[in-house]
């Protein structure tokens, strides 16, 4: 008589790593951001000439300008992880097969993190290295070594994840990729700008710790002026997403498919 493999957490998390990487969109998406990001670091070395009005700019941050358009391509990504299953209607299978249902989005959340994080990091190396070989005779010259360079690089690849994950739980709450990409784009991005124009100090504090102000705080080597420290920031984020997941998790218990 044979027998049923047991239902584990290891099980689960292959089970999302094979659909993750078995499907056209996670290439296109993750090809697409690190194109994005070393392209775009590339062109601003090269174009680059020392005395100009990007020479008060921060190193990492110049290089690395291309990521504000790679973490969308990867927030895209994070949302078809989650809600590209409801439109398919796979994630009837998903849930047949993992019954507690919680562990389906936590092996999501987990392998995605670890796919972006290294994705990131490793086209932030590589683009700022890159650029470097452009920006070695000018002012804005830097190596991995300087002061606060290479964790504003790991900051960088760390706040597009946590980016990421927020959009990740966007799609599992709203179940819609369409929604949530506009969610996504509408409060993520959009809605801090707006409420940065107000008059008002203490809305210039608060969205200092907004998901994408975060972000941009991690990836500097030196502080931005008005904006929070790097420890802040991380925190922030790293709150932003868990609040993220927490609103879909709570619909899964509650909620039919």
């Amino acid at each position: 008589m044979t027998t049923t493999p047991s239902l584990t957490p290891a099980r689960v998390l292959r089970s999302e790593w094979h659909k993750l990487w078995t499907v056209r969109s996670t290439w296109i998406t993750a090809l697409t951001s690190a194109a994005l990001l070393l392209s775009v670091g590339i062109l601003m070395g090269a174009t680059y000439t020392s005395g100009g009005g990007d020479s008060d700019v921060d190193t990492v941050v110049l290089t690395l300008y291309g990521s504000q358009l790679g973490a969308i391509a990867l927030a895209v990504l994070g949302i078809l992880v989650t809600a590209g299953e409801y439109a398919t209607g796979m994630v009837r299978a998903s849930l047949t097969a993992v019954p507690r249902r919680l562990p389906v989005l936590w092996a999501k959340a987990a392998v995605y993190t670890a796919t972006v994080l290294t994705l990131s990091l490793l086209t932030a190396l590589l683009t700022f290295l890159t650029a470097q070989v452009f920006l070695s005779d000018t002012d804005q010259a830097a190596s991995l070594t300087d002061d606060g360079v290479l964790a504003a690089v790991a900051g960088n690849a760390t706040g597009v994840t946590l980016l990421g994950v927020i959009a990740l739980g966007l799609g599992a709450a709203l179940r819609s990729v369409p929604g949530a990409i506009g969610a996504f784009v509408g409060g993520v991005l959009i809605v801090p700008e707006i409420l940065g124009m107000l008059p008002y100090e203490a809305m210039d504090t608060a969205v200092r710790y907004f998901p994408t102000q975060a972000a941009g705080a991690l990836g500097s080597a030196t502080p931005l002026p008005g904006a929070a420290s790097p420890g802040a920031a991380l925190l922030a984020l790293l709150l932003w997403a868990a609040a993220a997941l927490a609103v879909p998790a709570l619909f899964l218990k509650r909620r039919d498919v």
